[in-house]
């Protein structure tokens, strides 16, 4: 049995680390304790999951007190080095959320923490764990279709769950570095992951083209908004009682607004954005995200000297609604001009059953990672480097190298 502890009361701490474990990893793993400034969020983990657990306004106070075998951080993204440096110095493993950091140098605080402490920190990238994906990266270990000259990955978000991050912290640059840090890094790292390499440049684009302050008809916040009877964004943060309970009534102790308008001038992240991939081994990548969508999905294709791999995940629209049998589809097709199809089904929890997989590997043990799924600090590095470099090649017009930076950190002899 290991003993874990939260750092940071939010939805991601809830549903997939603190629930997900009670739920269950009872035989092998307790998460003993929840710490974040905002109590009233704290109570409620309590309530609602485990009436013993213990709750903390202070992060040394928590670790001192709980001497846990790992910390699991879950904090808003621009925080995560802040609290992953403060448990390696006191001799803990961490376990983050994607982004490992949000700008150089917070990364690179934390491979210093890391070789001085010795400990380690481990990413969570759940698309890595989605069957989906694992039959995609076993295709590519068998060289299939040979060696890997192009990658196009086009990921849409649907405006339900592309809004969303609109409403949250995530929509200013100060807390999440923008969606090519917060939101591709998920992608970023399936790739790199997908194809064994890393990147060595980047150039992007982007635009805040849908949401910010592109309506007159707009509020601070949906409760409050003049405006709620006809906006077809309206989000009631007090229609169920997780987000009544976690926001809505924690509301007084912090500000936080879990409804903020999407078409808010404090917007300043991009909701369009595109990115062009050199990688080491010579592989390109053709990257998109944006998050106005009417329909949300993936588009990947991957293709190599002796075939190509076309693979396509539907989430929600007609494509979903057509069969269930058909929503998640790899085609491989070889250079004969033949064709080896799979399907896959709805195979039941988040992010397609990857976070219950996620879990198992990292809570339960004895689980072979025969896909290299379980993801390193080196990892984390390499997928964040890529949004952070997208992004300053956005806001300078050029071309970044993503190369020397990753190298200064192999120079830590952490890889």
């Amino acid at each position: 049995m290991k003993k874990y502890v939260i750092m940071g009361a939010s939805n991601r701490a809830y549903g997939m680390f603190a629930r997900g474990l009670y739920a269950g990893f009872k035989d092998c793993a307790r998460v003993t304790a929840v710490c974040d400034p905002n109590q009233t969020r704290c109570r409620y983990f309590r309530s609602s999951i485990d009436p013993d657990l213990n709750i903390y306004r202070d992060f040394d106070q928590m670790l001192d007190a709980e001497k846990p075998d790992a910390v699991i951080v879950v904090t808003v993204d621009a925080t995560h080095h802040e609290y992953i440096i403060r448990a390696l110095d006191k001799g803990y493993d961490v376990i983050t959320e994607k982004p490992m950091a949000t700008d150089v140098e917070k990364c690179r605080a934390i491979f210093e923490a890391e070789k001085r402490s010795g400990r380690k920190v481990t990413v969570t990238f759940n698309l890595r764990f989605n069957p989906y994906f694992a039959k995609i990266k076993e295709i590519l270990m068998q060289n299939s279709i040979g060696k890997i000259l192009s990658v196009n990955m086009e990921y849409l978000l649907g405006r339900p769950h592309g809004s969303d991050y609109m409403r949250r912290w995530h929509a200013e640059m100060k807390n999440s570095s923008g969606m090519l840090v917060h939101k591709s890094t998920h992608h970023f790292d399936c790739v790199n992951w997908l194809i064994d390499d890393e990147p060595v440049s980047v150039s992007a684009m982007g635009s805040l083209s849908f949401y910010g302050p592109t309506r007159k008809e707009r509020g601070v916040c949906c409760q409050d908004c003049a405006h709620k009877k006809t906006c077809e964004f309206y989000f009631d943060v007090t229609g169920d009682e997780f987000h009544n309970e976690m926001y809505a009534k924690a509301k007084h102790e912090d500000g936080y607004a879990r409804d903020g308008c999407v078409f808010s001038d404090r917007i300043d992240i991009y909701d369009n954005m595109s990115a062009s991939v050199r990688y080491a081994k010579g592989a390109l990548l053709t990257y998109s995200l944006n998050l106005y969508n009417p329909y949300e999905g993936i588009k990947l294709t991957i293709t190599g000297d002796k075939g190509r791999i076309e693979a396509y995940e539907f989430m929600t629209g007609l494509q979903s609604m057509e069969s269930k049998e058909k929503t998640r589809t790899v085609d491989v097709i070889f250079d004969t001009g033949s064709k080896v199809a799979y399907q896959f089904s709805d195979s039941g929890g988040a992010h397609g059953g990857g976070d219950v997989r996620l879990l198992e590997m990292l809570f339960r043990g004895g689980v072979q990672d025969k896909l290299s799924q379980c993801a390193s600090s080196f990892d984390g590095a390499k997928s964040i480097l890529m949004g952070i470099c997208a992004n300053e090649s956005i806001r300078i017009g050029k071309r970044v190298e993503i190369k020397p930076i990753l190298d200064r950190i192999r120079a830590l002899n952490l890889t």
